[in-house]
């Protein structure tokens, strides 16, 4: 009977024992600190926690280590993350680099001419609250978090979640837990200086790494009976490591946050701290080594994170296809928050409408278009997501306060010479969607263009130009022969001249765009064209000087440009095409010949890729009078490089600016680009033409090749614009040219 008993109580303490252990189920909290690009590693840190077993129940994490936190909360495997994270360009993705296809023709111009943009409201130069506005960041997340769009409570994610973010007005923390997850994300990653801060219910937020960088404590309020942490947070630096004003932010915050871990860390049950010294938190192009450091770290805690996953239940993970849908259908759009700029203003730079399916390419080239007006302070947007796939879009969007901009500028080249810009802006001067913008140039010759538009969006935009153009340079004899008799040059014995250039023009358009790709525009123009030389001659007035042209033209005109490039200056994709037609319908002052005529013109190019870092640009183009000869003072003038064409004059490799003329000319250029390191491009171009009179008419457009030209150059893109070396030459002319080019085209 004891015997019994004794049996029956083994067996009973067996059985208890093992309901015991089976009720055990540790809850794990997993701490993610901020660091930057130190922030990748937390990657490599998740593969081995989840290759180890463990399960996570909750989720804490600042600035970097709230993004990795968020994503994976959402249900992104750890193995999903490093895909994703590896394939992404950081420095565009940072630098609000808006792609030039997402851009409108207005913003392509705009963003192709300026070089710095300050504001400048009340004449008081400002400076903007952060380099970006992390515009591209939010679009990602966006996406990427879109199965989960309609969660608003984040313990409601498949692993609850929270943040940190800093409260820029009280220095307080700020925890968020609920909202619109990729808004919550972009505030707690704010980091002051590189980003501009994020306002969520009213409150304005930064990087929740100010006040707290490695969030444990509130990650145990939660529940956790385990904390496995990540820290990624810098050391302190030596003094010849402190190279910039961003490292000495950083450095004075790290104070604070190296003296907290002291205690934080005591309370981390399994600490991982990944071996990072030798990465900044801007490192994100070394980001495979940053992941193969948090890997390295947290694999020397296997056993560790093993034994936790022993005294764990296992719990079947949803299995979810990420990153796969590439376009959705758009049910509706809601906009709020615009007070100054209508709806139809925002959708026209959109580009949405309802009813269609479109790609997420397409959204977010249109979210970073309306971003690129500058007009937006904060650009927020959510989907939502109805019963049938479809979606309702929800943009809040909060209008900048600045209506006035300062914007500088510089160039050089060989036809205009050294040139400064400085040109003043103001948004909604007259209407709500207006802008009016004065560029006053400065330098060898003085110029000016005044521009004054009123965007519509969809519908057709208003706009008034003025411009006035300045140069003298020495011209060959040759030059102004219709002007002059042969007679004349050769008593002189004269080569060159100097020759005065002035162009005024003045417009009234309406343009139009579809799919930001295609600009059809048309108006009328009256243009005052003055040239003149002081080298030979006498006037009517007994001043030393012999005016060619002086003469007032009035035309109607149409355009029509489709440009697809990735560059306007180095491009390695896409298909560029501008025509452009004239009707010169009557003409007041020295021309007194005058009869109608007409010029056409248009130019095609196509730029594609080959091989690695290499590309070719193909290009062909032409323009031919119609009509009346007797007025020769808008004939194609051929020649040089590097300027900001206007009127007719034409560039061409191998010769000197202004250096061949005709009411007809026919080129054809192919350039070869190498780009041997990043930004630094050599290139070698060959163009041919024919320029001459009635081309057409007696068959020289196709009695062979009149001219050639080839250049070898070196290109480097600079914040200023383009810097452009060439040497050239041309058999036909046996002429030998150097072209130099710098800065933005104005």
């Amino acid at each position: 009977m004891k015997r019994l008993n004794l049996i029956l109580f083994l067996l009973f303490s067996v059985i208890t024992f093992a309901q015991d252990v089976a009720k055990e189920d540790l809850k794990v909290g997993l701490v993610l600190s901020g660091g930057g690009a130190k922030g990748l590693a937390h990657i490599g840190a998740l593969k081995v926690i989840e290759d180890s077993g463990v399960r996570i129940d909750y989720i804490g994490g600042t600035s970097m280590g709230a993004i990795i936190g968020a994503l994976y909360a959402s249900g992104y495997s750890a193995h999903q993350l490093d895909s994703i994270f590896q394939r992404l360009d950081f420095n565009t993705l940072i630098q609000d680099d808006i792609p030039r296809s997402a851009k409108t023709f207005y913003e392509k111009s705009e963003s192709e001419k300026y070089a710095l943009t300050l504001p400048f409201d009340n004449f008081q130069v400002g400076f903007p609250s952060g380099l970006s506005k992390g515009q591209n960041v939010y679009n990602l997340l966006s996406k990427l978090t879109a199965h989960v769009s309609d969660v608003n409570d984040f313990s409601k994610l498949p692993i609850p979640f929270f943040c940190v973010a800093t409260n820029v007005e009280t220095g307080e923390a700020v925890i968020l837990e609920n909202g619109y997850l990729p808004r919550a994300i972009t505030a707690s990653g704010a980091l002051p200086s590189l980003f501009s801060p994020i306002t969520i219910n009213d409150v304005v937020m930064v990087d929740g790494g100010v006040v707290n960088n490695y969030p444990i404590d509130e990650v145990k309020a939660r529940g956790a009976d385990i904390i496995i942490g990540v820290d990624v947070q810098d050391s302190l630096r030596a003094r010849e490591d402190l190279n910039s004003a961003f490292d000495v932010l950083v450095q004075i915050n790290n104070y604070r946050t190296i003296r907290d871990m002291v205690g934080k860390r005591k309370k981390t049950d399994v600490y991982i701290n990944p071996n990072i010294e030798d990465f900044s938190v801007v490192s994100f192009d070394e980001g495979k080594k940053i992941i193969e450091s948090g890997e390295t770290e947290a694999n020397a805690m296997r056993d560790q994170l093993e034994a936790i996953a022993a005294r764990q239940q296992l719990k079947d993970k949803k299995e979810i296809a990420f990153y796969t849908q590439n376009d959705f259908v758009v049910r509706d759009i809601e906009i709020i928050g615009n007070e100054n700029y209508t709806r139809s203003y925002i959708l026209g730079k959109l580009k949405l409408q309802t009813g269609r399916k479109v790609s997420y390419k397409f959204f977010n080239q249109g979210v970073n278009n309306l971003s690129a007006t500058g007009n937006f302070q904060d650009i927020n947007y959510r989907f939502k997501e109805h019963e049938d796939g479809s979606y309702t879009i929800v943009f809040d969007v909060k209008e900048s306060k600045t209506r006035t901009l300062l914007r500088l500028g510089a160039h050089y080249d060989d036809l205009f010479r050294t040139a400064g810009l400085i040109n003043v802006t103001r948004k909604r001067l007259l209407t709500n969607n207006d802008i009016a913008s004065l560029d006053l140039i400065v330098g060898d010759n003085i110029r000016y263009n005044f521009n004054y538009y009123i965007d519509k969006g969809f519908y057709w935009s208003v706009g008034f130009n003025s411009r006035f153009t300045f140069f003298d340079k020495d011209v060959p004899i040759d030059f102004i022969t219709p002007e002059i008799s042969s007679s004349e040059s050769t008593q002189n014995q004269l080569n060159k001249i100097e020759l005065q250039y002035n162009d005024l023009t003045n417009r009234i358009y309406v343009e139009t765009l579809f799919r930001r790709t295609f600009l059809l525009g048309m108006g009328v123009e009256h243009k005052w064209l003055r040239y003149l030389s002081e080298t030979i001659g006498i006037d009517e007035n007994d001043v030393p000087r012999t005016v060619f042209e002086n003469t007032d033209y009035y035309s109607t005109y149409g355009y029509l440009v489709y440009d697809t490039f990735d560059s306007k200056f180095f491009p390695n994709k896409g298909v560029f095409f501008e025509g452009d037609f004239h009707l010169y319908l009557f003409a007041e002052g020295q021309n007194e010949d005058f009869d109608q005529f007409s010029i056409a013109k248009a130019k095609a190019s196509y730029a594609t890729s080959f091989l690695d870092k290499f590309s070719t640009v193909i290009s062909t183009e032409g323009g031919f009078k119609i009509g009346n000869d007797a007025t020769r003072s808008l004939d194609f003038f051929v020649g040089g490089y590097g300027y900001q064409p206007i009127n007719n004059i034409i560039p061409f490799y191998g010769v000197e600016a202004l250096s061949l003329r005709g009411d007809t000319y026919l080129k054809s250029t192919l350039t070869v680009d190498y780009e041997f390191f990043k930004k630094n491009h050599i290139n070698l171009s060959a163009n041919i033409a024919n320029v001459g009179d009635d081309l057409f008419e007696n068959g020289g457009w196709i009695d062979g090749v009149d001219y050639s030209g080839y250049a070898i150059g070196y290109g480097l893109e600079t914040f200023l614009g383009p810097v452009q070396v060439k040497y050239s030459y041309s058999p036909e002319l046996n002429s030998y040219e150097w072209f130099v080019s710098a800065g933005f085209r104005f």
